[in-house]
């Protein structure tokens, strides 16, 4: 599927972030996405963009809200990740599932509804890390990343694929004041 929704940390948070996973040579994560957390994967977000008006009349009824990022963590040795911590990101997440009814077969692969846990990537052994790098990368996340920083969430950003595992941003959608 050709699109994503996430959510983009303010610039500062952005550029610390890039900053942090840049120190990685191997790390072709800042090739493919900037720095977000994906409130809605790609299942059902295709191309003839029939979802759109969907999304954007869920983002205008749902309040903005606050987000705090957390301890680095790691599933398995595969991604490191900061934690996500927010109720509300989570009601937005089946909110949008509610409104754009992916096909049941998909919500598996794309870990939505039960098994959607807001995290926000570092890098991952499938964008050229290895898995000590992952373990290194969740350590010293640790000590570079911390304070952990909280943000208002005021828009989402839907992401288009423009070539091969590359997305770029396609439209910033205002949430409710």
């Amino acid at each position: 599927m050709p699109f994503f929704i996430g959510i983009v940390p303010p610039d500062d948070v952005k550029r610390r972030i890039e900053a942090f996973r840049n120190r990685w040579e191997s790390n072709r994560l800042r090739e493919v996405v900037e720095p977000h957390i994906t409130v809605k994967a790609q299942s059902g977000l295709t191309g003839d963009l029939a979802w759109l008006d969907k999304v954007r009349n869920v983002c205008s009824s749902f309040r903005s809200f606050r987000v705090s990022l957390g301890e680095p963590a790691t599933y398995g040795t595969s991604v490191a990740y900061l934690s996500v911590r927010s109720a509300e990101i989570c009601e937005l997440h089946r909110s949008l599932m509610e409104a754009v009814s992916p096909p049941p077969e998909l919500l598996k692969i794309y870990y939505e509804l039960d098994r959607y846990h807001p995290h926000l990537t570092l890098g991952q052994t499938h964008w050229g890390m290895s898995e000590s790098e992952i373990v290194e990368m969740a350590a010293e996340a640790r000590r570079a990343l911390a304070p952990y920083p909280s943000f208002d969430v005021a828009f989402v950003r839907v992401y288009k694929e423009i070539g091969p595992d590359r997305y770029a941003p396609f439209e910033d959608i205002r949430l409710a004041r």
